[in-house]
């Protein structure tokens, strides 16, 4: 009952979000909207840094638990492996429908060369260095476990919790009061999850508002069928991983599906894959997968399987290539395609970490990077659709693993 009412909030945030922006854009003066977007946006802004303050802890806490209770090494081997080999094939499959779409739909060329942001690239341009292959491992392993956990990056908070979790399994009975402490701190956590969620519904209201009146619904007669031809893209990859689903899962499937619908719709409407990590930890349980299995699977999804993302990357630099006419081979292209596997892994699931990979994979294969300009404007509705699917590449990867286990609940 309680979950159906926060739905039902975040549906009226949405649209009432989208009204009030809409209605600032058309009858607002110019430096009213400005101050509007910038004191509205506070309200999502708020909402996604009261999750993000419980990231770093439930992600050491659940997945330290998590190892210590699969029992051994070769148990988390083992589940490890499955997970990678559903993220890895996950990952490919994405990027291929991206290729593929963008290669049938000529999707840039109908980029409007007008309505580029330049003012937005900027930022994300200081921002590619970090990306490089060449600073890969350097972001994979981290130097402080203190500084990893105050920056939130989750991909080095795993590798720590992973070597933490592997050593109080090793010890047996002796790490046992603190396996349960972490245990205890996790569920904790879990519960301060539910007083957050009541603040969802004024996130989303304040994300949505702030865009719409900054940018307006004008932006979609621009950008009409590059975003459709996205959608059409995700849907495509909705089907397949459902699909994939439902022939492991069964009709458990709908089940699953219901017990998302929330993380989902926040994910959705906030562009944030971290805003909905404790709840989808909380639901996944619910679901029955085991919480072991949820705490081990959940934070390496949140770093190696971003389907949603992983689509944009390539539909999105290859648009931009259409749109300034270069022409990419299909040698090229599969080569772009697995430097994205490997330099996509670890992004940050906060709004427009997609676009980072994508300005730096752009320069790397000689298209111009202040081409991302070209699609800014749009992004924003881009990184619901994407941060949508991503939330449920995950919830797919954590039901079917613990299937395979054996660890799935009726």
């Amino acid at each position: 009952m309680k979950s159906n009412k926060l739905t039902r909030n975040i549906l009226i945030a949405m649209v009432l979000g989208i009204a009030t922006g809409y209605a600032v854009h058309e009858l607002a003066p110019p430096d009213f909207i400005s101050g509007f977007s910038g004191n509205i946006k506070l309200l999502g802004t708020i909402f996604i840094r009261l999750v993000k303050t419980i990231i770093a802890p439930l992600v050491f806490t659940t997945l330290v638990v998590g190892i210590a209770k699969l029992g051994n090494l070769k148990a988390v081997g083992r589940v490890g492996g499955k997970a990678m080999l559903w993220f890895i094939t996950a990952s490919l499959t994405s990027l291929l429908i991206g290729m593929v779409l963008v290669n049938l739909l000529h999707p840039g060329t109908y980029i409007d060369l007008a309505q580029a942001d330049t003012n937005g690239v900027k930022e994300l341009m200081g921002k590619t260095s970090a990306f490089s292959f060449s600073n890969f491992i350097e972001h994979v392993v981290p130097s402080s476990a203190i500084g990893a956990m105050a920056d939130n990056e989750i991909l080095q908070i795993v590798v720590f919790s992973i070597f933490f979790g592997v050593a109080a399994a090793s010890m047996g009975d002796y790490a046992k009061p603190v396996v349960k402490t972490l245990d205890v701190f996790a569920h904790i956590i879990l519960k301060v999850v539910n007083y957050i969620m009541n603040f969802a519904p004024y996130g989303v209201f304040g994300t949505l508002a702030a865009v719409v009146a900054q940018k307006g619904m004008g932006i979609f007669k621009f950008y009409f069928i590059y975003f459709s031809y996205f959608v059409f893209g995700i849907l495509c990859l909705w089907l397949v991983l459902l699909l994939v689903g439902y022939l492991i899962l069964g009709k458990r499937l709908f089940s699953l599906m219901k017990h998302i619908g929330n993380p989902l719709l926040i994910a959705f409407s906030t562009t944030s894959s971290e805003a909905v990590f404790p709840k989808l930890t909380e639901e996944l349980e619910r679901f029955g997968c085991r919480g072991d299995i949820v705490s081990f699977i959940l934070p390496l999804g949140y770093s190696f399987n971003l389907d949603g993302s992983m689509m944009y990357m390539t539909f999105a630099s290859l648009a931009i290539a259409q749109a300034y006419g270069i022409h990419l081979d299909i040698g090229t292209q599969m080569t772009m395609l697995l430097v994205l596997m490997l330099t996509s892994k670890g992004i940050a699931g906060v709004p427009r970490a997609s676009l980072i990979i994508v300005l730096a994979t752009c320069a790397m294969f000689k298209i111009p990077p202040e081409g991302v300009a070209l699609i800014l404007p749009i992004d924003h509705f881009c990184d619901m659709m994407r941060t949508g699917t991503n939330v449920l590449g995950n919830a797919l990867a954590t039901s079917v693993v613990s299937k395979w286990e054996g660890a799935l609940e009726e």
